[in-house]
Formats: structure tokens, sequence, C-alpha cells
């Protein structure tokens, strides 16, 4: 049988997540990519083109096939037919989007015989929380069909969560308190839509842990049977388009220390550190160096902005690669999907494209 992914959407995620798909399909295992965009619209048709260059098959609906006919850009497959026919469907919709297209669309597949299902984002309640090397092991073949990759900015702080509060390895314990602030960008630099001239305060919506980034970093660790209930994060919106950033406080049962903290980020090669302190350095470096301009690294820490008060109190800054550890985590999870025996060996091919330093 052959190895199909489809992804739904063409956005942020989208776009490069196909792009990477069709480079990489061979490595990974993946017989054939589609991919599926809703409207013909004239101001993506150049995207559209590029990555039916690259090998990708369009899906749309039924009503859209003409107007992509006339954009010459045709569609192979009609959206529920692309659907049934993958393997593994990787959903990039709009938040809520993902929720709406498992009740039509992928609960029929699975009964079927699809293989998985990929959300991401803000999809609570899609399926099985995942980031990349957060929570594999947790992964059970044949039972997780839906698998929710969490946000950027959760990937960031779980991944801060266990490099500072649990020394890079299985210690829950020593982790005492978590709090975050998600500084995030405003919008992507290729939408026009959803800029702010001005820094905007985001409500604390969850009564227990702020905003859904501690809340979904609490129910990520939770399918390892831990519970870090003393989380909490806020988000603020800031006016660019370049990256989102964290300041954190992490507070630790055993004494460290700068030079400790900045080891345990050299060892884990999904983490970077870096020099640079400004948003703009860090996002013109992944634009330059980057696979489709995005860091896959799951944080880029500033290493000189970290701090340690009383060797328990931890504090400092750091960037979110945003999509790019969301984009490992989706490639990896569907690769998982496929063949869980070596997916880990097939992803090594994206190993080039993580940094030790930004």
């Amino acid at each position: 049988m052959s190895n199909i992914v489809h992804v739904v959407g063409t956005g942020t995620i989208g776009e490069p997540l196909i792009g990477m798909l069709t480079h990489f399909k061979d490595q990974l295992g993946i017989d054939e990519v589609t991919f599926n965009k809703r409207t013909p619209l004239k101001t993506d048709r150049s995207k559209v083109v590029d990555l039916l260059r690259r090998g990708a098959k369009l899906a749309t609906g039924k009503d859209q096939m003409s107007g992509f006919d006339k954009m010459d850009c045709k569609a192979t497959y009609d959206t529920e037919e692309a659907i049934m026919r993958a393997s593994v469907v990787i959903d990039c919709t709009p938040s809520g989007a993902g929720l709406a297209n498992k009740e039509q669309y992928y609960m029929k597949a699975a009964a079927e015989g699809g293989k998985g299902y990929i959300a991401q984002g803000s999809e609570f309640g899609f399926g099985k929380m995942y980031a990349r090397g957060i929570n594999d092991e947790t992964l059970v073949a044949g039972e997780d069909k839906f698998i929710h990759v969490v946000s950027c900015n959760t990937h960031n702080l779980t991944a801060l969560m266990k490099l500072f509060g649990m020394n890079s390895k299985d210690d829950p314990e020593n982790l005492v308190s978590a709090d975050f602030v998600c500084m995030r960008r405003a919008n992507d630099v290729s939408q026009d839509d959803g800029y702010i001239a001005s820094p905007e305060a985001g409500k604390h919506k969850d009564e227990s842990f702020g905003t859904h980034h501690a809340r979904d970093a609490y129910h990520l660790y939770k399918t390892k049977g831990w519970e870090f209930k003393n989380l909490f994060s806020s988000a603020i919106k800031m006016p660019t388009q370049y990256m989102h950033m964290l300041r954190y406080h992490l507070r630790v049962n055993e004494e460290t220390s700068v030079e400790r903290l900045i080891s345990n980020i050299k060892a884990d090669d999904r983490q970077a550190i870096t020099y640079k302190k400004s948003a703009n350095q860090v996002f013109s470096f992944g634009r330059d160096h980057g696979f489709f301009g995005r860091i896959l690294n799951q944080t880029v820490i500033p290493h000189e902005a970290l701090a340690v008060i009383g060797g328990k109190d931890i504090y400092g800054f750091c960037f979110t690669p945003q999509d790019g550890n969301s984009l490992l985590s989706s490639l990896s999870a569907a690769c998982w999907l496929i063949n869980p025996s070596d997916y880990n060996e097939r992803i090594q091919c994206l190993k080039p494209w993580f940094f030790p330093e930004v």
C-alpha cells in the first residue's frame, strides 16, 4: 500500500510543510504528497504552481476545480477524495477548523483504514497532544490515530521545562513552578491582516493556567503521567512580524547555575543558543540558513540573558522558532503514523537543519 501524506491548508505551516514533504519524501518513506487549497486566488497562484512543480498534487472542492483550471493549476483530486485515499492527513487550517474537519471527514476516513490524522496549534481535544522530544514514548501504535501537535510557543515552554526544570532528563520532582510571558508577534510577514500599532495585553481565559500555553503544557506532560499544577502563562501581542519571544521564571528544588543550564542547552541538539538579542537578527538567520526559511529547533536561547538567583530561581528570555518547531513535530508524527518502528531513523534526514548556535 502506498504511503500518501495529505496536507490541508497552504498557510504559514502548510506551505513549508508541503515543501519539506516533497523534498524529503524518499528519506521519509513517503510515496505521494497531496495538498488541499480551498480558494483559487490569483495572489496565491505562484505558490500553488511552485508546490506542483515540487511534485505535490492539488486537491480542492468540486465547485472550485474550474477556478483552478483557469489559473492553469489543475486539481488532481477533490477534497474528500484526497482525504479518503491518504494514509496520513496533516490539518494546517485556522483555529477550530481542524476539529470541524475531524467530525466531517477524518472520523469516517479513519474507520475506512486511514493510518492517522494530525492537527496543529489551537485544536484542544483533537487527539493526543504531542511535541517531538517531549512525549514520543507515549504514542501507542494502533491506538493514537488522532494527534494534536501543540502550538509553537507551547513547544518552547515545554522544552524549557525539560531543559532547565528537569535538567534535560525525566526528573519532574525537580520543577517546583514555572511562569511564562509569551510576547507574540502580531502576524506573519506573509500576512496583510492582523497587524497592530501598539502592544496588546491578552486575557487570562483559563482560571488555573492563564492562557492556553501553560494549559496545553500541563496536558502534554500529563500524557507521561506527570502533573505540573504550578504552571502559569500570560500573552501579549507585539507590533512586530518577526518572532515570538518568551520571558520565563522557573523555580527548582536542586541548586543550579547559569553554566550548568548552558551545558544542558548544548547537550540537546533540538535547542540552540545565540549571542543575538534582537528578534530581527534571529529571524534573518532563519531566513538565510533555514529550510524554507525556518529554524527547526524548539527554542533559541540568548544565553547572556540567563540569570539564576539563589541557585533555585531561573530567569531569562528566548525566541520561539514559530512554525519551525511545529513543522518538526508534524513530520515526526506523520512518519510515526506511517511506521512507528523506524520513524526516528527516517526523520534524521532533517538533522542538518538544526543549529547548535543561531
